[in-house]
């Protein structure tokens, strides 16, 4: 009886597992590699996933949820009316945001500062205005950069040491916008994605050829459409994410400059950096220490990459830079991933 009991037990389970292998088997089969599109945060996106069903709407779902939390252009955001005043009380996606900016800023050194956008825009996104802005007045301004200046507790209350302190995450958002669309692919069973957003990108698994996916890092150039790639980069199961001003820099006393603002000093920096290109685990990571290379310059990157490394932190970068010459040369981390 004991027997026959067993043998009743074995059978049910052969069932159970064959049914679950078939079950699987014919939703792989149907899973297909599809592409998701658009525009958002002033820039592209381009999603690449396989799964059964398409999970557009979803995704274009979690987009504006972010838009909707960590925008400068949506007047309704939750960071626009924290700015404002009209609340100091951060959403969930605010907060992880806030939190993640200002401890990146505290390894940085300040090189990443989600408080620097009056300087940003004292200078006009760029150069065409600079003659306009006097020591003055970017001594007047620097009175409310710092991210010591603004602070979040575990409430997700907000509080700036000035009401005229503005918050900019938009160092950071698209890369946790990459972040928050890879965890949501991942919650809905796909394991083989490409998430790109303004050339911020995380990947998992493989492309639809079953091959590793491979991101190419453009060269700096003076002709507007002649950039080539630097290198080609394998990211596999992580993320990658390059700041530069690939056609936008000015050249002084035979050197190159980015385009990018200091906040330690208020005035456009003076570095050979023309190019920061980061991998980390997530988009987010890999966003902010790239806007933060950019800003501190060749050495402070190597300084922070090195002190990353003994921290435990998985961090690798490649940065193109000029030369005393005016020529264009590349460094990378050992542990940088290759093609």
């Amino acid at each position: 009886m004991q027997l026959k009991k067993r043998q009743i037990a074995f059978l049910l389970f052969l069932i159970v597992a064959t049914a679950f292998i078939l079950l699987n088997r014919n939703s792989r089969s149907a899973a297909t590699f599809r592409t998701a599109e658009g525009s958002i945060f002033g820039t592209t996106y381009h999603i690449k996933y396989e799964a059964a069903q398409p999970l557009d709407s979803l995704i274009l779902d979690t987009l504006r949820r972010v838009d909707n939390s960590l925008s400068l252009f949506n007047q309704q955001s939750t960071l626009c009316r924290i700015n404002r005043g009209e609340t100091m009380q951060a959403d969930t996606m605010l907060a992880e945001v806030m939190r993640l900016a200002l401890s990146i800023s505290k390894v940085t050194g300040g090189d990443f500062d989600p408080t620097v956008q009056p300087l940003v825009s004292a200078w006009g996104f760029g150069f065409e205005h600079r003659a306009n802005v006097t020591p003055q007045m970017i001594d007047s301004l620097m009175q409310f950069v710092g991210y010591q200046k603004a602070n979040i507790d575990e409430a997700g209350i907000v509080t700036r040491s000035d009401s005229r302190v503005r918050l900019d995450f938009g160092a950071i958002a698209k890369g946790y916008a990459v972040d928050c669309v890879a965890e949501l692919l991942m919650r809905e069973g796909v394991r083989n994605y490409m998430v790109e957003i303004g050339g911020e990108v995380r990947t998992a698994g493989t492309n639809d050829k079953g091959q590793a996916w491979h991101i190419g890092v453009s060269r700096p150039s003076e002709a507007a459409g002649a950039a080539d790639n630097a290198a080609v980069i394998s990211v596999n199961d992580c993320a990658m994410a390059t700041s530069g001003n690939y056609n936008n820099y000015y050249e002084a006393d035979g050197k190159r400059y980015a385009h990018t603002i200091s906040p330690h000093t208020g005035q456009p920096v003076t570095h050979s950096l023309l190019s920061a290109t980061v991998v980390a685990p997530t988009c987010a990571e890999a966003d902010a220490f790239a806007t933060a290379f950019m800003s501190g310059g060749m050495e402070r990157a190597q300084t922070v990459l090195a002190e990353a490394k003994k921290a435990g932190l998985r961090l690798d970068a490649f940065l193109i830079y000029s030369d005393e010459k005016g020529g264009m040369q590349t460094w990378a981390t050992s542990g940088m991933p290759k093609p």
